[in-house]
């Protein structure tokens, strides 16, 4: 038995077929069919169902995968602790960000800048980088599929997660200087409630502040009305300057493509025919963004000290 042999059974198993398998092992399909035959002969059991559509283990195929991943991951510790004895820091990390925050500067913290001079000190650590939902990206933190990750937070973390708070800012209502909404604003404020039957631009289903509306709303006693959804808040400001509808964006978030689109500053004033920025009030609401991190430690060295520094470059706080 070889570790190549488990390690592409593991992969055939959690890529469901041959070829995916191969291709994400940079192994031609029929080695990869060779060498998990060959195992399958050495343990006298077939491993795998190739009867359907998708390859799947059987009865035998569970019970040997949880063994075979056990037997990587100690090979790759070993490996890792001698790297670590060496001075030479390798390894892969994947980072989880939420749509725009690696061409943004989020709340002082810039994603980009760190990562670069963390390349320099440690040129041997690949660095994977994906975008996706806070929610997805929070459970994939759990499954491990991901070390570290800068997401939306709509209440407290779940369990087993850390947070460190990057920007904590109060929600507006990116909308039209000619809109009702202006004139109703008092101080630059409108109550929640003025929101309920608008057409709202908002971000997708799955993010922190989309969730952070969607239960403000409801305990208010209305549904938001969605229906323009964008992953970046800039594009959700341009979407209202259009006067395609309300967008709810961080403050803080908009103010960069506000510039651009003649946005106010939060006190009811407009600049020319482009978008006041009113603060949403009873309630009042906020749109954190945070960096994530499994409670228990990333396992390897290379994502720890890649959690440190992004840590140390961070100016917030822990998430409650």
């Amino acid at each position: 038995m070889e570790l190549a042999q488990l390690r592409y059974f593991v992969a055939v198993v959690e890529e469901g077929g041959f070829t995916r398998a191969g291709a994400r092992l940079h192994v031609s399909q029929p080695g990869v069919s060779a060498q998990v035959a060959q195992l399958e002969r050495e343990l006298g059991q077939r491993l795998l169902d190739r009867s359907g559509r998708r390859v799947t283990p059987t009865e035998a195929g569970r019970a040997v995968l949880t063994y075979a991943r056990a037997v990587l991951a100690a090979v790759e510790g070993v490996r890792r602790t001698a790297e670590e004895f060496s001075g030479l820091l390798r390894g892969r990390v994947a980072l989880g960000l939420v749509p725009g925050a690696a061409g943004a500067v989020v709340g002082g913290f810039d994603v980009v800048e760190v990562l670069g001079a963390f390349h320099d000190e440690h040129p041997g650590v690949e660095i994977s980088l994906s975008e996706d939902t806070s929610e997805r990206m929070l459970a994939a933190l759990l499954r491990g599929e991901l070390d570290l990750a800068v997401v939306g937070l709509s209440g407290e973390p779940p369990p087993d997660v850390s947070c460190q708070v990057v920007l904590d800012e109060p929600l507006v209502a990116a909308v039209r200087v000619d809109d009702p909404l202006v004139a109703a604003a008092v101080n630059g404020r409108i109550p929640l409630a003025a929101l309920r039957g608008r057409s709202l631009i908002g971000l997708p289903r799955g993010t922190g502040l989309r969730g952070v509306l969607e239960r403000a709303c409801a305990q208010a006693g209305f549904a938001p009305r969605v229906d323009f959804e964008a992953a970046a808040p800039a594009v959700l400001v341009r979407l209202a300057a259009r006067g395609l509808g309300v967008a709810v964006v961080p403050s803080g978030a908009e103010s960069a493509a506000g510039q651009r689109a003649g946005v106010g500053n939060g006190n009811g004033n407009g600049n020319g025919n482009g978008l006041c920025a009113l603060r949403i009030t009873e309630p009042e609401l906020s749109g954190r963004v945070a960096l994530a991190w499994r409670t228990d430690g990333p396992s390897g060295p290379a994502a720890r000290k890649l959690l440190g520094r992004l840590r140390s470059g961070a100016p917030g706080r822990p998430a409650p």
